[in-house]
C-alpha cells in the first residue's frame, strides 16, 4: 500500500504566505520519516493562480532527498510547467489534473477537455524525454456539482482514451467530496479488472466519520495507492459540507497498520507549526 502525502494540497489555499524556510523544514521532516512512498510537495503553476506555491523552485533546492526512498511529485497545468519540472532530477513525478467535467477543467487549467487532451500528449512526451513519470489526476472522478453529465462509464471511457497515450498512473480524485463506497468499489473494481497493467490511486475527500468505509471500499476493490494530508487539512473548498476535507494521512497509516506513533505524532505537530 502506497501512501502519498500531499502538503501542497493542504496548504495551497492558506491566505498568509508560509515562508520558504518553513516549507523546506517541514517537507524534509516528511522525507526523513520514511513513512511515505511519495510527497506531493509543490506546483509549477502561475503564482497568480496559487500564490502559496510561488516558491516551489526555491523549496526543491532546499530539500534533502539523500538516503530517502520517498519520491517527489509536483503539480503542473501545462507544457511550460512540465518543462520547468524536467530540469529537476530530484522530482520523479509530474501530476496533471484532467477533469471529466468541462466546466471544472476550464476553471482549473483554463483549457477545455479537448485542449487538455492535447496538453497531456505534449506533457507525456516531455516526461518520456526526461525520465519522468506522469500521474494523471482524474478530477471530478466520482461526481460533478456543475450540472455536466457524469456517470462511472464516462470515467472508464476517459481512462481508455488516456491509456492509449502511454499513461500508466491514474489517481481518481473526489474533487467535491461526493464519493460513496458503492461508486468507489465499482470504479476501482472495473479499472483493476480491465487494466491490471496500470496503477490506480484514490485521492479521496471525507467527513470525519466516513473515512474508513471509503478506504476499505477502495482497498477491497484492489486500490493500493492512496493520497492523504496530515490532519485532513485542506483540499475541498467546493464541497457542500464544510466538514469535508482531505483524507487524514494518520487514518491511512492506521489502516496500513503503521505503528510508528511517535513519528506520526511528531509530524502532526510539525504540520500545526507550519500553518500557524
Amino acid at each position: 500500500m502506497k501512501i502519498i502525502e500531499c502538503p501542497r494540497d493542504a496548504i495551497q489555499g492558506i491566505k498568509h504566505f508560509i515562508s520558504t524556510e518553513k516549507k523546506i523544514e517541514y517537507i524534509n521532516q516528511l522525507l526523513a520519516s520514511r513513512l511515505f512512498d511519495t510527497i506531493d510537495f509543490g506546483s509549477f503553476v502561475s503564482p497568480k493562480a496559487i500564490p502559496q506555491m510561488a516558491d516551489t523552485s526555491q523549496v526543491i533546492a532546499g530539500l534533502d532527498t539523500h538516503g530517502s526512498d520517498t519520491k517527489l511529485l509536483a503539480i503542473i497545468a501545462n507544457e511550460r510547467g512540465a518543462q520547468e519540472v524536467a530540469q529537476y532530477e530530484a522530482i520523479t513525478y509530474l501530476g496533471y489534473p484532467f477533469s471529466v467535467s468541462e466546466t471544472f477543467q476550464l476553471r482549473n487549467t483554463n483549457a477545455t477537455i479537448a485542449e487538455s487532451l492535447e496538453r497531456v500528449k505534449a506533457i507525456q512526451e516531455i516526461c518520456a524525454k526526461n525520465n519522468k513519470q506522469l500521474v494523471t489526476y482524474i478530477s471530478m472522478g466520482f461526481g460533478n456539482p456543475y450540472g455536466d453529465e457524469w456517470n462511472a462509464e464516462i470515467v472508464l471511457e476517459w481512462i481508455q482514451k488516456l491509456k492509449t497515450l502511454g499513461l500508466k498512473i491514474f489517481s481518481l480524485s473526489d474533487t467535491v467530496g461526493v464519493a460513496n463506497p458503492e461508486t468507489i468499489s465499482y470504479l476501482f473494481g472495473n479499472l483493476n479488472l480491465h487494466y491490471p497493467e496500470l496503477e490506480f490511486g484514490a485521492h479521496l475527500h471525507t467527513t470525519p466519520e466516513a473515512w474508513k468505509e471509503k478506504i476499505e471500499s477502495a482497498y477491497d476493490a484492489g486500490c493500493r495507492r492512496f493520497d492523504g494530508a496530515l490532519l485532513g487539512y485542506g483540499g475541498c473548498p467546493m464541497a457542500a459540507d464544510e466538514l469535508v476535507g482531505n483524507m487524514p494521512t494518520e487514518n491511512l497509516l492506521n489502516f496500513k497498520s503503521e505503528t510508528d506513533y511517535n513519528s506520526i505524532n511528531s509530524l502532526k505537530l510539525a504540520f500545526q507549526n507550519l500553518i500557524n
